[in-house]
């Protein structure tokens, strides 16, 4: 159904039954939950830490076993913040967090996959140009700085690839 044909649709619905079947998709569809949740109780603040959580028990478990390090994890989380409509900044702070996790845990263990790098610097990139999108870049340039610093003492594969980025991003 396209929007148009939705639209005309919910103008020839009586009031009571578009509440109905708004209740009805509160009810049965867990997104429009939690967007009606978000949208009258954002408490962006209290989500930030939850998904800081999530992010840093994917690298760092809180019991022994051994950290799965799936990057998608993050990735669902921020997509989920930006389909929201979580405030840029909060979603610029995510994102570094991120990365910052990432490279701690890379600190601890050497990685010899290279899918690990390639996805590092994916993410990386992501949060350069979204911070660019969203005039957040200069509030997270020091810490990327830092990054780059550990990726560089660590030697990493692709380090290179980081300082170009940097470097276009400025």
């Amino acid at each position: 159904m396209s929007k148009r044909a939705l639209k005309k649709y919910l103008d020839d619905l009586p009031a009571e039954a578009l509440q109905e079947q708004i209740l009805e998709l509160y009810d049965r569809l867990k997104e429009v939950k939690e967007f009606y949740n978000f949208v009258f109780n954002p408490n962006e603040d209290k989500r930030l830490d939850e998904a800081k959580f999530k992010i840093n028990k994917e690298y760092f478990p809180p019991s022994h076993r051994r950290p799965k390090k799936r990057r998608s994890i993050a990735q669902n989380t921020i997509k989920n913040f930006q389909k929201l409509g979580v405030d840029p900044q909060v979603i610029t702070e995510l994102m570094v967090f991120n990365l910052e996790t990432i490279c701690r845990s890379a600190t601890m263990r050497e990685i010899y996959q290279e899918s690990f790098y390639k996805s590092t610097l994916k993410s990386f990139k992501e949060t350069i140009d979204y911070s660019r999108e969203n005039s957040t870049f200069t509030t997270i340039s020091e810490r990327l700085k830092i990054l780059i610093d550990q990726i560089n003492a660590e030697d990493w594969m692709n380090r290179f690839a980081f300082f170009e980025l940097i470097e276009e991003g400025m």
